[in-house]
């Protein structure tokens, strides 16, 4: 489903991404590990867009999209969940939502589904995005993403700065849509929550993969989790 065959990116003349490769199947739950700076959302930035390969090559269902605008991307069928959520401040929970909504190939996220996936959201639906708290932005942008009914959903640290509570709900709402058979691809630094929840990992160090296999792979590794994630 979607793709990236030894791809480099730069910010200007800063080489970041040094011939990163990755696989992801309709309805698999990958995670892309590492620590800080490992190139994790430069390749979400990559995927989506917002940096043209130099050189290698992105596909998704078979196009090839590297280089193509974001929205251009999006429209393609991939939800972005970004790491700074992105919540329109002065935009109302509802108007969040519906400001961008498509029906996509199902239609199966309508602003009724994203509520009862978020019954916070209903709740919550007059107010402005900058009266929620940090883990109800996160909801909204997810819920969000989901309203452009895509095929594969691209999360950049969902977890991170929020409450063990609010972590738990998000992961359980991602749980949903692994079983509704929605393709994700989660960058992630919750270690425990991505090896729950994911089917396979890419580790990502000074922005080259060094290791990918499944949860039970990389639990068995100590050498990685010492080495590239800090365990």
């Amino acid at each position: 489903m979607l793709s990236l065959s030894s791809v480099h990116a730069y910010y200007g003349d800063s080489h970041i991404l040094h011939d990163v490769s990755l696989e992801l199947a309709r309805g698999e739950v990958v995670c892309l590990l590492g620590r800080n700076g490992a190139g994790k959302t430069t390749t979400a930035l990559a995927i989506m867009g917002y940096l043209a390969p130099r050189p290698g090559s992105i596909r998704f269902e078979g196009r090839d999209i590297g280089g193509w605008a974001p929205h251009r991307v999006s429209r393609a069928g991939i939800g972005f969940v970004p790491q700074e959520r992105g919540v329109f401040p002065s935009l109302t929970v509802r108007e969040n939502l519906t400001v961008a909504a498509r029906a996509g190939d199902t239609g199966r996220w309508t602003l009724g589904a994203v509520y009862e996936l978020f019954p916070r959201l209903r709740e919550r639906e007059g107010n402005l995005g900058f009266q929620l708290s940090g883990g109800e932005q996160q909801m909204l942008s997810i819920a969000r993403a989901l309203m452009l009914n895509p095929r594969l959903l691209l999360l950049d640290e969902p977890s991170e700065g929020l409450a063990p509570m609010i972590v738990r709900e998000i992961m359980d709402v991602l749980r949903t849509l692994k079983a509704e058979g929605l393709a994700v691809l989660l960058i992630e630094q919750n270690l425990r929550a991505a090896l729950d929840l994911g089917d396979r990992h890419y580790v990502l160090s000074k922005g080259a993969v060094c290791f990918t296999g499944t949860s039970a792979d990389l639990e068995g590794n100590e050498q990685v989790l010492r080495d590239y994630l800090s365990v």
